[in-house]
């Protein structure tokens, strides 16, 4: 029998691990530089010098313009590349503005306990046309109300950007879809998680914490079958350095029995969203693509 050391085991593991994180960003539309994917390449860590081995290995990827690509996405090269370009232009001014959203939300709405920029902002490849992605962790009872709050702000935030580029998904009628509430779960649901797989993983680890970060390490610690995907969120739990809380309206004023109300008028505009892209298939897409890879922590599905 053969006896094969850790790093040779490594070795051999690197080409699958690379093309496995390589489709799981292909899916949300972009791609990364050699160094940035070897951070958060599946199963850990890597140097970027392994992941430019690993890739002049594979039949199936290459590198274009530093980025690290599927041969087969290539016909999609320059809606990647600018996204890439977008995100160097636009992230800065984003994150701030998401940041000061951020505040105005947990300010007004004390049953949500921990934001997370998510998506595109989060991940490398927003461009300024995109929605700004938020993960939510609220109170039990609290989801619809949660949605409610994201969108109605959101509205407010969006009318003094009305200037903002739009693109077939974030384009409203009054204005531009800004922020929005990716996922939303409840304290309850954390632990365990019902889904631990590798996409839920990586979607936590390309999030940024910029509110209650201790419900984010929460998830993390409580679901180890998470880690096992990208060791990196032990990590990423020890650097997350996210707001202190500001002053709240008391808890009170947001009974449960206020999530009913918000689940009708929450699902009504969910509606008339998805009526105003009726002859936008590719937006449709996404936001069913979106939905998949949420469920089954999405709202509405009924």
């Amino acid at each position: 029998m053969l006896d094969y050391s850790p790093a040779q085991v490594a070795e051999a593991e690197a080409p699958e691990r690379v093309a496995r994180t390589v489709a799981l960003l292909r899916r949300r539309g972009y791609a990364l530089s050699p160094s940035r994917l070897g951070a958060i390449c599946a199963g850990g860590a890597l140097p970027e010098t392994e992941v430019r081995r690993a890739v002049a290995a594979s039949a199936g990827l290459t590198v274009v313009d530093e980025l690290v690509v599927e041969r087969d996405h290539m016909p999609r090269i320059d809606e990647i590349l600018a996204r890439r370009e977008g995100h160097a232009a636009a992230s800065s001014a984003y994150l701030a503005m998401t940041h000061a959203f951020v505040r105005r939300l947990v300010a007004v709405a004390p049953f949500v306990r921990s934001v997370w920029i998510a998506g595109s902002l989060a991940s490398g490849g927003f461009r300024e046309s995109d929605d700004v992605d938020l993960n939510l962790v609220v109170d039990d009872g609290h989801r619809h109300l949660a949605y409610v709050a994201v969108n109605a702000l959101g509205l407010l935030h969006a009318l003094r950007h009305r200037g903002k580029p739009v693109d077939d998904l974030t384009r409203r009628p009054v204005a531009p879809r800004l922020m929005t509430a990716n996922l939303i779960l409840e304290r309850s649901q954390l632990v365990p998680l019902a889904r631990q797989d590798e996409d839920m993983a990586f979607e936590l680890l390309v999030s940024q914490p910029v509110f209650g970060a201790e419900e984010f390490a929460r998830i993390v610690t409580a679901n180890p079958r998470l880690s096992e995907h990208f060791p990196q969120l032990a990590r990423k739990c020890e650097e997350a350095i996210t707001e202190a809380q500001q002053s709240r309206l008391p808890r009170w004023l947001f009974p449960a029995i206020l999530d009913g109300a918000a689940r009708t008028l929450g699902a009504a505009a969910w509606r008339y969203m998805q009526w105003t892209r009726r002859h936008k298939p590719e937006a449709l897409a996404r936001v069913a693509f979106v939905r998949e890879t949420m469920r089954p922590y999405t709202l509405f599905d009924s």
